[in-house]
């Protein structure tokens, strides 16, 4: 579960705003605040839209069902990805989340997972943070993989029993 790098449990989420891409269609600056007054953010970064890794975590979520259907949490994906692009990969694999698109990784590098794949390519690791509507943050897991953590895929059994346990819901 996790490993040193990126925010502390505990820690204030950091703030920001960011083009996000919703499955109705539509997309507009929102900060983070904004979705944490209606209910806690489960905030999952990834690489990019379209890589088999990316799709495989996405349907994953979009097939446990219990993050859609929820109200007391809401799943958000993060990544470099265009907006454009998002708009494509929500319909394409139907998903019913909201994808902030973080071109220049500044959201990435706020959380404390932006890294240089193979130490050339600019990324964010693999990693999700589950935001309270106060702002904390009360769970995070991060990829650990040694070379490249974008192979690892969220454990989204563990995050459901957390998520309940931690908002108790």
């Amino acid at each position: 579960m996790g490993d040193s790098r990126g925010i502390s449990v505990g820690e204030d989420a950091p703030q920001f705003s960011a083009p996000l891409v919703r499955p109705d269609g539509s997309d507009d600056d929102v900060a983070l605040e904004e979705l944490l007054s209606d209910s806690a953010v489960l905030l999952c970064f990834y690489t990019n839209d379209f890589s088999p890794d990316c799709v495989s975590e996405w349907c994953e979520f979009r097939d446990f069902g219990w993050f859609s259907a929820n109200d007391d949490v809401r799943v958000v994906g993060v990544s470099k990805s265009r907006v454009r692009t998002h708009h494509e990969f929500i319909k394409r694999l139907d998903l019913n989340f909201p994808l902030y698109s973080d071109t220049d990784l500044d959201i990435a590098a706020a959380y404390g997972v932006r890294y240089r794949a193979f130490r050339l390519f600019p990324r964010a690791r693999r990693s999700c943070f589950l935001i309270d509507t106060d702002g904390v943050v009360r769970y995070k897991w991060i990829s650990e993989h040694p070379l490249d953590p974008s192979r690892d895929t969220p454990p989204v059994a563990e995050i459901h029993r957390t998520v309940e346990r931690e908002l108790d819901v």
